[in-house]
């Protein structure tokens, strides 16, 4: 069966950035983020679900967490230097994104959103995210991932 790639992984090789593509079963639905990790054989800790918000200016935001996580709004909104921030509705992240729930990647979006990563993302050799399509994931180099999408670390959880 030919590997099949995401605009994700097109736009990672474009870049000429080293990855590696999981690719995992799935249902109709999205699979919540410690299932993928097992699925995958990764420390759920090495895999980051991809929030995105909207600040108390309106304005929109991104930011990546490890799936054993949640998400402190109060981080969050410091961070982004927002009085306040709440999560986007789900009927929202296609419109916005190009994604859906599930499949929602820091990578590739409609638009270059502001992006932030968990402080912990910075120590570990490679993290996964979506790969922007339900059932695919890649592996890469954080530091890359930052540098791609003009992020930045900040303690959000």
């Amino acid at each position: 069966m030919k590997e099949q790639k995401t605009n994700v992984m097109r736009l990672l090789e474009q870049k000429k950035i080293s990855y590696t593509p999981h690719e995992y079963p799935h249902g109709d639905g999205a699979v919540d983020g410690q299932t993928v990790a097992r699925i995958c054989n990764q420390n759920p800790e090495q895999v980051f679900k991809t929030l995105v918000v909207r600040g108390a200016s309106k304005t929109i935001y991104v930011f990546v967490i490890p799936v054993t996580s949640e998400l402190d709004l109060k981080k969050a909104a410091k961070a982004s230097g927002e009085k306040s921030v709440a999560m986007i509705h789900v009927s929202e992240i296609n419109a916005l994104t190009g994604y859906v729930r599930g499949g929602c990647s820091p990578v590739g979006m409609r638009k270059q959103y502001k992006t932030f990563y968990n402080i912990s993302a910075a120590d570990k050799p490679t993290i996964m995210v979506s790969a922007g399509k339900i059932g695919y994931q890649v592996e890469l180099a954080p530091d890359e991932l930052v540098k791609l999408t003009c992020g930045s670390y900040a303690e959000l959880v």
